[in-house]
């Protein structure tokens, strides 16, 4: 029997006699600068250094960074990373599918679906009789493109909290898709430029074009075309796409071109036909980032939590312990308070809460 104080202690009975083994959460993960550090197993969880031995969440550029010694992930979130960094982004690899169980160093390891992006898992982490989650990042809407978020039962939860405040709470995807395909019907006669990160997102609005019924051609920017093919080649079905290359002013009235956020403000926007800027974000439930941006139709698209998924994973998994990082922890630290659940703010540093931006700029 394993019984886990809210101290942060795993107390044994076993069989008739008792025996005491005081484990700290601390001693199987803790933070460290370079990111949360697991002593037992001598490993990192999405490390934000090269570190000699890594447990990659998923391929996003502020979680899965090149040079690490050995890499273990999803053989997803590893053909992400060798797509962006090359074949020799690590000296050693290990791909593990859902649900199968790694041991390093007496530590068991092993990856559940986080419905993020493509291979984009948790990394479940068991050590005498202890489990912690490390979700990584998650959301517990459905998404086309991943397989879907999956509860882990714990004794500590460590949960992102990009959108951890109640005024998050997303819409359907399928109404701001309509919004989408309503534009295009009301101005045919412009191009619907819509900004979406490199990896996941812009891959989910075409699935959900498609689903939408949008059967047509979509246009895309080049720094989106390999990881598309990747995609593809994981068997997710994007349809009739073409390169937004090589195309005179006025260009693609009527159609959607899907484009690195930075490139909607670039010169190479100008060659559409009176463009209709739009950027699909959970930001753009934020008026002023919308107008920041000079964005003409704010889709409110997110590959994260909203705070009530955020609230309904923590009441559904009942952890322990709630450990938060990277995002708003002060507002998911109070509603802990105020419904009894022990949490703490880990406050890591090195992770962006836009998603994949950096990258996406990077790449255009």
């Amino acid at each position: 029997m394993v019984r886990v104080s809210t101290g942060g202690r795993v107390e044994r009975k076993r069989r008739s006699c008792v025996q005491w083994r005081m484990i700290r959460f601390e001693d199987l993960l803790r933070p460290t600068p370079a990111g949360l550090y697991c002593p037992p197993g001598d490993f990192y969880v999405d490390p934000v250094a090269p570190v000699d031995r890594a447990v990659i969440t998923h391929g996003h550029a502020d979680h899965a960074r090149s040079g690490h010694g050995a890499v273990l992930a999803t053989r997803q979130t590893l053909a992400i990373m060798a797509e962006r960094y090359g074949e020799d982004f690590t000296k050693a690899r290990q791909g593990v599918a859902y649900g199968e169980t790694a041991t390093i160093n007496g530590v068991e390891i092993s990856l559940a679906p986080a419905g993020h992006v493509l291979g984009s898992a948790q990394a479940v982490v068991r050590w005498k009789g202890l489990t912690m989650v490390v979700s990584g990042d998650y959301k517990r809407r459905r998404d086309p493109t991943c397989a879907p978020f999956e509860p882990v039962p714990c004794d500590v939860f460590i949960s992102e909290a990009t959108f951890g405040l109640p005024v998050f709470v997303h819409p359907s995807d399928g109404d701001e898709i309509a919004r989408l395909l309503r534009s295009l019907r009301q101005f045919p006669e412009r191009a619907h430029l819509v900004g979406a990160y490199a990896l996941g997102k812009a891959q989910r609005v075409i699935r959900l074009l498609r689903e939408g019924g949008w059967d047509r051609t979509i246009y895309v920017h080049g720094a989106l075309e390999r990881l598309n093919r990747l995609y593809e080649r994981e068997g997710i079905d994007l349809g009739p796409l073409a390169p937004a290359t090589g195309l005179k002013a006025g260009a693609l009235g009527g159609e959607v071109v899907i484009a690195p956020p930075s490139a909607t403000r670039d010169r190479w926007a100008r060659r559409f036909a009176d463009p209709v800027v739009a950027f699909a974000s959970g930001w753009m439930g934020v008026r002023a980032r919308a107008r920041q941006r000079g964005c003409e139709l704010p889709l409110v698209l997110s590959d994260h939590a909203d705070w009530p998924e955020l609230i309904a994973t923590f009441t559904e998994l009942k952890p322990q312990e709630v450990w938060i990082t990277h995002g708003r922890e002060e507002g998911l630290l109070r509603w802990c308070e105020l419904n009894d659940q022990p949490a703490r703010a880990l406050r890591l540093v090195g992770y962006d809460e836009d998603d994949d931006e950096v990258v996406a700029e990077d790449a255009a």
